[in-house]
């Protein structure tokens, strides 16, 4: 069993920052693909970037060149940052862990509003 636990969302501006983290209970990264999702309303859940156990990351069209996916191997956490926001990147994010299975966190707002 994985847990995931995320941080990080809140409100910013148009073209503002911000950082989202992912916090696994275990050390998976050797393993695990990590991705982050997102789901805005009335929306389905749509994958934002992923980070292979080997490194590789790739990221939706929508979010390339803004966003970029990384990890920290030491502290068990993974982070989206996120710049030049628009208003349509405004969504629930969801952290998710796969493998054989597959794990969700608890997902953190973000708006872009003025």
């Amino acid at each position: 069993q994985v847990q995931l636990v995320e941080s990080g969302g809140g409100l910013v501006q148009p073209g503002g920052s911000l950082r989202l983290s992912c916090a696994a209970s275990k050390n998976i990264f050797s393993i695990y693909t990590m991705g982050w999702y997102r789901q805005a309303p009335g929306k389905q859940r749509e994958l934002v970037a992923v980070l292979t156990s080997g490194g590789n990351s790739n990221y939706a069209d929508s979010v390339k060149g803004r966003f970029t996916i990384s990890r920290d191997n030491a502290k068990n956490t993974v982070y989206l940052q996120m710049a030049s926001l628009k208003r349509e990147d405004t969504a629930i994010y969801y952290c998710n862990a796969r493998h054989i299975l597959q794990y969700w966190g608890q997902g953190t707002q973000v708006t872009v509003s003025s």
